[in-house]
């Protein structure tokens, strides 16, 4: 078994059998704080030199990547706070396997613990693409290129939630993203989304 799917299954196995303790999410916290949280934090595993993004990579096939930013989620904008994270953000890319919105639960729960999970599970659904009517206009026009991209945005007690996986042409799940950010950035984010 390769390097970063040993990696994937003993995070993820442990999460499951000897339960997760609960563990911050951090969106709304100083930069120093959420660095010193990631180099604690077990699931992610550092390594030396890396500070709010950890890169897992074994093959060209394969990668993970973590990152917490200063920045909202969505368009590139300035920062209003560049001290304080405003999101949270973790991408696995697998050619082999796929990436089903299972696994990406099941990585949130493995980063973040139970509460987090929870509050994610119990996220009301503010935004869910693509639409139907954008489905049916895909299959008459023969452009599966517009639907090949499906995603959620929630939002919890806590946090707000984002979703992406992206399928190929044969339907498998390619890659995937799953952030969590503060909900004070929610309206931009749907707007934003709702427009491209």
């Amino acid at each position: 078994m390769n390097q970063l799917k040993l990696w994937l299954a003993i995070v993820l196995s442990a999460s499951v059998v000897g339960g997760v303790r609960s563990v911050e999410a951090l969106p709304g916290e100083r930069t120093e704080t959420v660095s010193a949280w990631i180099n604690a934090n077990a699931t992610l595993q550092p390594g030396a030199g890396e500070g709010l993004r950890v890169r897992r990579r074994d093959t060209a096939a394969r990668r993970f990547e973590f990152e917490a930013s200063v920045i909202p989620p969505g368009r590139i904008s300035l920062p209003t706070n560049p001290g304080l994270i405003r999101s949270e953000q973790f991408a696995i890319y697998d050619q082999i396997d796929g990436v089903p919105l299972q696994r990406l639960e099941e990585s949130l729960r493995a980063i973040y613990g139970v509460d987090i999970y929870q509050d994610y599970q119990q996220a009301r659904v503010v935004y869910r693409y693509p639409s139907p009517e954008t489905l049916e206009l895909a299959r008459r026009q023969n452009r599966p290129a517009w639907v090949a991209q499906h995603g959620e945005l929630r939002t919890g007690k806590r946090f707000a939630y984002w979703f992406e996986v992206t399928h190929r042409r044969d339907g498998m799940p390619l890659n995937g993203q799953m952030t969590v950010f503060l909900k004070e950035d929610l309206e931009k984010l749907e707007t934003e989304l709702r427009d491209r």
